[in-house]
């Protein structure tokens, strides 16, 4: 048996009851939705009248999409937005694209260096980080492994979760805010949640995106408990179905009432930079309110085992 399936079962056994007896953040009150602000509104209409100058915020995925649109609203506004792209060429031509201050930087989420060489470089850019907004996602038709983990659970959570974990002491310095891009389609994930003795998507990759936005909610969940007293926050939240590049490896197939970038980075940027949304944590938003949610992506005990299966693996590649 290998060590690091002995170890999953030493959690589950052993250790699972400790994870249910640690504190969870009170249930995250949201306050009700700003006047004129509804499922329809863009991200400049949530953000209006704000003045971010000064505010230093990293956003993940910026060269397409709501991670565009996320960008350039933020910058727009005042703030200096760290854009993250995995090519220099798509970060470089991302930011030059926005009015205000945009800073690239590279990050491929599969590549554990990538990642660890992106946090050293904003490290040296940014003392403090306001907002930390894990937006950048895959959506694959196939199933494709990273590492021996199933390649959308690598990307969309492994990656963020490395780097938010290198980046906290950042956010916490500016009592900041992490926002991580879940997904209705959580509620979809396999049968008893997070996979952890099948992590590498053996009988459930079909399912793959499901289980990493189930992950997602997690990871955001635990991260609002082990930030507490801090004065920083950390919430889910999901953009709703919208037409961007994420479904070019599986068919394009978005609905017709698929939203624009312009409406999925709405909520986003309310969650990253919104006063209403000060000292709000642990929440899951979608449409400036709270959203609903399956039972699994509620579970603190879950997510407190995500937390330390991830950084065991994080550990693994250090």
């Amino acid at each position: 048996m290998p060590d690091l399936l002995r170890r999953h079962l030493l959690w589950t056994g052993a250790l699972a009851p400790l994870a249910l007896a640690l504190p969870s953040p009170a249930r995250a009150k949201v306050p009700p939705a700003p006047a004129g602000l509804s499922a329809g509104s863009t991200a400049e209409q949530a953000t209006a009248g704000l003045d971010l100058r000064g505010r230093t915020i990293l956003v993940t995925g910026c060269n397409s999409g709501i991670g565009l649109e996320t960008m350039r609203v933020l910058a727009l506004r005042g703030a200096h937005v760290i854009g993250t792209a995995r090519t220099p060429d798509k970060g470089k031509a991302a930011c030059a694209s926005v009015s205000g201050r945009a800073t690239p930087v590279v990050l491929d989420l599969a590549d554990v260096r990538s990642v660890r060489d992106c946090a050293g470089q904003v490290r040296q850019l940014a003392p403090r980080l306001d907002a930390l907004v894990c937006n950048a996602g895959i959506v694959l038709d196939d199933w494709e492994k990273v590492d021996g983990l199933e390649k959308q659970f690598a990307v969309n959570h492994m990656g963020h979760f490395l780097l938010a974990e290198q980046l906290l002491d950042r956010v916490v310095a500016a009592q900041g805010r992490v926002v991580v891009l879940g997904s209705g389609d959580h509620r979809n994930a396999p049968a008893g949640g997070i996979q952890f003795a099948r992590l590498s998507g053996e009988g459930w990759y079909r399912r793959g995106y499901s289980h990493s936005k189930l992950a997602n909610g997690l990871f955001s969940l635990e991260l609002a408990r082990r930030l507490q007293g801090t004065g920083a926050t950390s919430n889910c939240v999901t953009p709703g179905h919208t037409r961007t590049a994420i479904l070019r490896n599986s068919g394009n197939n978005y609905r017709e009432d698929a939203r624009t970038p312009a409406q999925g980075a709405a909520t986003p940027c309310y969650a990253a930079v919104h006063p209403a949304m000060a000292g709000v944590s642990g929440a899951y938003l979608r449409d400036f309110t709270a959203g609903e949610q399956s039972a699994q992506q509620q579970d603190a005990a879950m997510a407190a085992r995500l937390w330390a299966v991830s950084r065991e693996l994080v550990a693994r590649t250090a």
